[in-house]
Formats: structure tokens, C-alpha cells, sequence
């Protein structure tokens, strides 16, 4: 059991740290500005409300000597370094070399609920043909989707996978059958830190309280996961089991009573 937990955690850590698509090589260069129902994404939270439409305007600025062909735009919100919803749409245009142009687009995202939920880091991408970045403009989006989303159940899988991590953990140190070597006690413990912190950052994020940015998500993580390893280094050594001897061992004869007999 131990070794399944410690296998999801572990999951959900590959998730944070070799989750994320290798970038692709820009086929051009946009500067691009966006706006959600009339709010610049830029250094902003944009609210998003999955049961309405929303306005999407992109403006895209070429200072390049070349034009540039835009395919498709996408709306993408990402979580530790998994995708958690992506919108595309096919709206082919040119934007000329040393110009910009502006387009007007309106998503439907009522799907969304059952993806996400809580503020997410998401991004406004131009794609080109090979679907390429062409230029971006990031925000953070306040989704208010439902509790039982995917997002909202992955967390409730890695909150579960946490707790019966620490468990499994602490209750093989009241039985004292932790690793005599204090680097393995460690280890022992290391599942449920790195589950506790991944734990923290979707609960801050589905609390709308922090988005899990790279800055903050990455700290979070392996600070929790350095100090359950530090604990699990610092227990106490598993006595040893008792060794019994010849010396130790007792015989002791039954000896009926005396039986008294009245005449």
C-alpha cells in the first residue's frame, strides 16, 4: 500500500516538474495585446463566468519587415504544468510587416465548468499554421466553474494520496519498523511532504486566495517536501526487537493443590 501512495504522489509530482510542453520556436514576431469582455488581461485577474459568452479582442503588432499569417488563437489556462482547458479558433489573417491589426472574437465556454475551477495562470496565444507561437499576452483567470471539475477532483485524488501518506508513514513509526538508517527514514517521509504541498497550492488556488504560478507553486512544493523530509530524518531509531535466551526462559511446574480429605 505504502508504494502505491508513494507512486501517485510521485504522479503528481512528475506532473509539476515534467508536465509542461516543450516550448515551440516562434515562427514570427507579434506583440499582442488582449482584452476579455472589455478588461486588458495584462497584469489583471478576468474574471470568467463559463455560463456567458465572452468577447474576446486580440490586437497584434508586426515589427518585423516581414508579414505574418495568423491560423488560429487559443485561450489556455495551465496548472501546475498541466493543461486544464484550451480554446481554439480558426480565424485566419495577416498582419502586416511594421502594422497591427485587431480582431473581435466570442468563445463559448460552457463546457468550462466541469474543467476548472478557481484562479488559473492562463494565456491569449496567435498560432500559425504548424501551430507555433506567434506572440502571447498572459493573465490569471478567475474561473468560476464547478467544485467537482477535473481540477477540483485532482486535487481531491492528491489530498486523499496525501493523507494515506502521512499515515502509512507515521504508523510505521509507532510500530517501529522505520529503516534504521536515517537517510531512508527520510525518504520514507518524503512522499506525503511533496503530496502536501501540491496539496496547498490547489487549495489556495480553488480558494481564489493565490494562482499556482511557477514562482509560487515551486517553493510551496519542495519547501513542504524538505521539511517532511527533515522530519522523517529526525525520528527517533526503531528500537530493536527483544532477543531471548535460555537464560531467560522460565519453566514453571502446575502444582495441584493439596487435597484434603475429612474422615
Amino acid at each position: 500500500m505504502g508504494r502505491v501512495i508513494a507512486a501517485g504522489v510521485a504522479l503528481g509530482l512528475c506532473a509539476v516538474l515534467l508536465g509542461a510542453p516543450p516550448a515551440s520556436a516562434d515562427s514570427g514576431s507579434l506583440d499582442v495585446q488582449a482584452s476579455i469582455d472589455g478588461r486588458p488581461v495584462v497584469d489583471a485577474t478576468v474574471p470568467v463566468d463559463p455560463a456567458k459568452q465572452i468577447e474576446l479582442m486580440v490586437v497584434a503588432t508586426n515589427s518585423g519587415t516581414a508579414p505574418v499569417k495568423v491560423r488560429s488563437v487559443r485561450l489556455s489556462g495551465v496548472a501546475l504544468a498541466l493543461t486544464f482547458f484550451a480554446y481554439d479558433t480558426t480565424a485566419p489573417f495577416e498582419v502586416p510587416a511594421r502594422g497591427s491589426i485587431t480582431r473581435t472574437f466570442v468563445l463559448d465556454l460552457g463546457d468550462l465548468t466541469g474543467q476548472a475551477t478557481g484562479l488559473l495562470p492562463s494565456s491569449v496565444e496567435l498560432l500559425d499554421a504548424q501551430r507555433a507561437t506567434l506572440g502571447e499576452a498572459t493573465t490569471v483567470a478567475d474561473v468560476q466553474g464547478s467544485f467537482w471539475s477535473v481540477y477540483g477532483v485532482f486535487g481531491l485524488a492528491m489530498l486523499v494520496l496525501t493523507v494515506l501518506a502521512w499515515l502509512t508513514a507515521l504508523l510505521a513509526l509507532a510500530r517501529h519498523r522505520l529503516a534504521p538508517n536515517r537517510w531512508r527514514r527520510g525518504l520514507r517521509f518524503l512522499p506525503a511532504g511533496f503530496g502536501t504541498g501540491l496539496v496547498a497550492v490547489i487549495t489556495l488556488s480553488v480558494l481564489r486566495l493565490v494562482p499556482p504560478e511557477p514562482a509560487v507553486e515551486i517553493p510551496v512544493v519542495l519547501g513542504a517536501a524538505a521539511i517532511a523530509f527533515l522530519l522523517g530524518y529526525l525520528t527517533p531509531h526503531p528500537a530493536p526487537p527483544p532477543v531471548v535466551t535460555d537464560s531467560d526462559t522460565t519453566v514453571r511446574l502446575a502444582v495441584p493443590p493439596t487435597q484434603e480429605f475429612t474422615r
